[in-house]
């Protein structure tokens, strides 16, 4: 089986640079790539905050912090994935955007390299159909925030083979993470049971059933959760919550994934939540 050193990660926002962060750590070279300079410096910038974060803590020595930034090359032009032999796409979450990436990937990584991609909900086998090498096509799907989230969702495409399968999973392995195993239907296990969850959430806000307090209230003292489906929402961005719900509703054709109206009323609005300084909650 092929051994991977040299790892590329596609879209340096908040989940790529996440997991750029935990490969390097992990020992392995890696290729952060994204369209623009100023979108991989702000990448950069949010690792060596968060690897400083755990220096001052005690947890990380500041010759670690150092090999591990060492390890760390930027990119702003996909040819540079030439030299990977493992890339993880985790561009925003449009259809067109991540099709045209796995075409361009396709092309320029060499012909063992393995192209797997962080979405939360596009089917892998329509990924993959992009490709000359679905069977060396995969969803590697972490949890925000990255570094912290034991989790990593592997999911089989139809045409995923059983090696892509294996080495994915040994990976998540290497870089500390819990890997569950999930077939390529709409939204896959996690996001299958959050976003209804969410969606639900917002409709009870949306009914007046509880404040937004309320509601977040009820799910964090009642059910453990560590924060409330509204904060959530926020956390992860009400516009990626729309779009994984539109692409449940899309895929199942059933009334039960239908997104609230709320919901869009707020995407539309530009109140994408922590990102935009305002969502269910104010952020300043």
């Amino acid at each position: 089986m092929m051994d991977v050193k040299v790892f590329g990660v596609v879209g340096a926002g908040q989940m790529g640079n996440g997991i750029a962060q935990v490969a390097a750590a992990s020992g392995l070279e890696v290729v952060m790539n994204d369209i623009s300079e100023t979108f991989v410096s702000n990448g950069l910038k949010n690792i060596v905050k968060n690897l400083g974060r755990s220096v001052d803590k005690g947890n990380l020595s500041q010759q670690d912090k150092d090999q591990i930034l060492g390890r760390i090359k930027t990119s702003t032009d996909l040819n540079d994935m030439k030299s990977c032999d493992f890339v993880v796409e985790a561009a925003s979450e449009k259809e067109p955007i991540k099709f045209q990436i796995f075409r361009t990937l396709d092309e320029v990584c060499p012909a063992g390299a393995i192209l797997s991609t962080n979405t939360s909900s596009i089917p892998i086998g329509r990924v993959a159909s992009q490709t000359k090498r679905p069977e060396m096509v995969i969803g590697m799907h972490f949890m925000n925030p990255v570094p912290v989230m034991k989790l990593c969702e592997i999911i089989r495409g139809i045409a995923t083979a059983e090696e892509t399968f294996k080495l994915t999973w040994d990976l998540a392995v290497k870089f500390g993470k819990t890997p569950a195993e999930a077939n390529d239907y709409p939204g896959f296990i996690a996001n299958r049971i959050l976003m209804p969850m969410i969606n639900e959430a917002v409709y009870c806000l949306y009914h007046g059933v509880g404040t937004r307090e309320a509601i977040d209230t009820v799910m964090k003292l009642g059910m453990n959760h560590p924060m409330g489906p509204l904060a959530l929402a926020d956390l992860i961005g009400l516009d990626t919550c729309l779009a994984i719900m539109e692409t449940l509703y899309g895929g199942f054709c059933d009334s039960k994934y239908r997104p609230c109206p709320l919901l869009r009323k707020y995407v539309e609005a530009g109140w994408l939540g922590r990102k935009t300084g305002k969502g269910f909650y104010e952020y300043t």
